[in-house]
This record gives C-alpha cells, sequence and structure tokens, in this order.
C-alpha cells in the first residue's frame, strides 16, 4: 500500500488534486481541510495516503497530517459510512474537534454534516468512542449539555449549521463552562 506521497501539486480540483511524483499524476480525492491547505500549483508538498479498493472501484485519498487519515479510517470503518461521507466529516472537524464530540457524545453536531442523519451520528459515537477507547463523559455532563444549549441557541439566532459547528470546535473545551459563556465565546469567533 501507499503510505504517503511526495511530490508537486499538478492541478486542483473541486474534491481533490494531482499530484506529480517524478512524472507520475496522482488523482486524490482530499478533504475540504486538506484542499484548503495545499500549496499553489508547482510547490511540493506530502501528502499521506489512504488507498480504498473495492469490487467496482480503486480510489486514492490524500490528507496533508498523519492524524486525519486517521480519522478517515477510523469513520470508515463505521457501518454505513463511505469515503464520500468520511471526506465530509474530516472536512467539518479537525481531528481534535472530532475527538471532542465524540468525547461529549455530541449527535447533533455530527449529524450537521451532509450526508449524514441520526442514526448513522449515534452509530459513529458509538462504534468510535469505544474503538478509540476515549473516556466515559458522566463528569461532564454539564460541559456537554452547555454545548448543545449553545448549539440551539445560535441556530435560533440565525446562524447555518456549518458557522455553528465550525464555531464550537474552534473552542477549547471547558469542562465547567455554562451556557451563557459558550454562547459568547462563540459569538466572538463567528464575528471574527
Amino acid at each position: 500500500m501507499i503510505g504517503f506521497l511526495h511530490g508537486e501539486v499538478a492541478a486542483l480540483l473541486p474534491e481533490g488534486c494531482y499530484l506529480d511524483v517524478n512524472g507520475v499524476g496522482y488523482n486524490l480525492s482530499c478533504s475540504g481541510t486538506t484542499l484548503s491547505a495545499l500549496p499553489p500549483i508547482g510547490h511540493p508538498v506530502r501528502l499521506w495516503t489512504h488507498t480504498y479498493v473495492r469490487e467496482d472501484a480503486l480510489a486514492l485519498f490524500g490528507f496533508l497530517s498523519e492524524a486525519e487519515r486517521s480519522m478517515f479510517e477510523a469513520l470508515l470503518g463505521v457501518a454505513g459510512v463511505g469515503p464520500k461521507v468520511a471526506l465530509q466529516v474530516c472536512s467539518a472537524f479537525s481531528p481534535d474537534a472530532f475527538r471532542r464530540v465524540l468525547v461529549t457524545e455530541d449527535t447533533d453536531a455530527i449529524a450537521s454534516v451532509p450526508g449524514i442523519g441520526k442514526k448513522t451520528a449515534g452509530r459513529i459515537v458509538l462504534d468510535l468512542k469505544e474503538k478509540l477507547q476515549l473516556p466515559d463523559l458522566e463528569v461532564v455532563g454539564q460541559g456537554r449539555d452547555a454545548l448543545a444549549a449553545a448549539r440551539s441557541a445560535l441556530k435560533n439566532l440565525g446562524y447555518s449549521q456549518s458557522e455553528v459547528r465550525a464555531a464550537l470546535a474552534a473552542l477549547s473545551p471547558d469542562e465547567d463552562a455554562d451556557v451563557a459563556d459558550v454562547i459568547k465565546s462563540a459569538l466572538r469567533v463567528l464575528a471574527g
């Protein structure tokens, strides 16, 4: 299997890029996070890869970090999650933000990703929390409740799902935060 590729960005596509590695052009599908961080065409880059093989498909996925690739591969291990949905999740959450969502069992945040419903979001939390050996959060119930209440309040203020998700993901986790503090912090992030 191919672990990583090091070459020059040959072309940027809406769903990925072409990477020129010693004259061979690899077509890599990438998350929005990786795409936005790629250097301009003609500049070198190293992308960690995952080769996806099925009877009817052979695809190569590229990631700027090993953590994002590991997140993608963990998501593929969940029943009902294919590579397109896994890329959507990688586009919506950084690996650290995704771990926080799993720890807080925030299925609403995962369900806000296009292509994922409540049932699949619950399955992702259940499967990956156990697989990644993340702690249970009975102690942090208030922090989880504060996030859920803040998400609802921000939506009611007219912010889109993606704006709310990005703002809450940018906050540092605070187990003792109350709803008002979370909302204020998120509004600061949204204000730029």
